[in-house]
């Protein structure tokens, strides 16, 4: 999408002022190479990391943001992986282990959206798909990525969740839906479990959000849905790397297993 096109959706781009709340550290972003993921690792460089994994099944994509991120300034490294497959995401962590000694702050990211049908017509294979990136995913991904930061001292997990797991808006999304429903409360239950140890453990929930997920979501009129927001506008991945960033900051100290809805006012309307 042309940034004229993303202005009429989502507005003008934000200008983030970078405070350093992230000096120093190792991150890891899952699903990195686009999108929110993507607009994260690059606002953790913007924040001082010192450097910045993502991880992806798309090489080129995350071989290109692992460059943006170098130019930032930061290590940037890209490593292949389907989240979905437990061997790569153990690989994953002994990378950024074997690399950077330690891993302080993480973004799980990484997810799938079906395409949109009432629940009856969904199949098998379809629920499969969306319950392996979204949730099964997520399990492999703390279960390896815990003992590894709780071994360095502690340290932050974000996971994108979604409004989608806390009200349900998309009739035809139902397995999306449930995903991230689940989804959150397994992050709720990983932070009351961690939290003694120093591992603070979060969830984002983003709303209407410019994405090619939200983009291929199957509604026809995007600026309709933008007017019927509280902002009169939809997101843009930008801010919601902004929120993904304080919450993995000191500046969330007190912050364990929350929520946070980056979604301009939708679930307060």
């Amino acid at each position: 999408m042309d940034e004229e096109s993303l202005t009429a959706l989502a507005g003008p781009a934000p200008s983030p002022s970078a405070s350093g709340q992230l000096a120093g550290k190792v991150c890891l972003v899952t699903g990195g190479a686009s999108g929110i993921g993507r607009a994260t690792a690059l606002r953790m460089a913007q924040e001082g990391a010192r450097a910045v994994v993502i991880a992806g099944r798309r090489a080129a994509l995350g071989a290109a943001v692992a460059q943006e991120l170098c130019a930032a300034g930061t290590q940037g490294l890209f490593v292949a992986t389907d989240v979905t497959r437990e061997a790569e995401v153990a690989a994953l962590v002994a990378a950024v282990m074997e690399r950077f000694g330690r891993m302080d702050a993480v973004f799980n990211n990484a997810g799938f959206q079906e395409k949109r049908a009432p629940l009856a017509e969904q199949t098998d294979a379809v629920y499969a798909q969306v319950f392996d990136t979204n949730l099964r995913a997520l399990f492999f991904a703390m279960r390896h990525q815990i003992p590894a930061m709780l071994a360095g001292g502690g340290g932050t997990i974000v996971n994108n969740a979604s409004v989608s797991g806390v009200r349900n808006p998309n009739p035809g999304l139902s397995l999306y839906s449930a995903s991230k429903a689940a989804a959150l409360m397994l992050t709720r239950s990983a932070a009351m479990e961690y939290a003694p140890q120093g591992l603070r453990i979060n969830a984002v929930a983003p709303g209407r959000v410019v994405t090619e997920m939200m983009l291929g979501s199957g509604i026809a009129d995007m600026r309709q849905v933008a007017a019927g927001l509280p902002l009169r506008r939809m997101g843009r991945p930008e801010e919601v790397a902004a929120a993904v960033c304080w919450l993995l900051s000191g500046e969330a100290s007190y912050v364990v297993g929350n929520t946070l809805c980056a979604d301009g006012g939708f679930l307060a309307g």
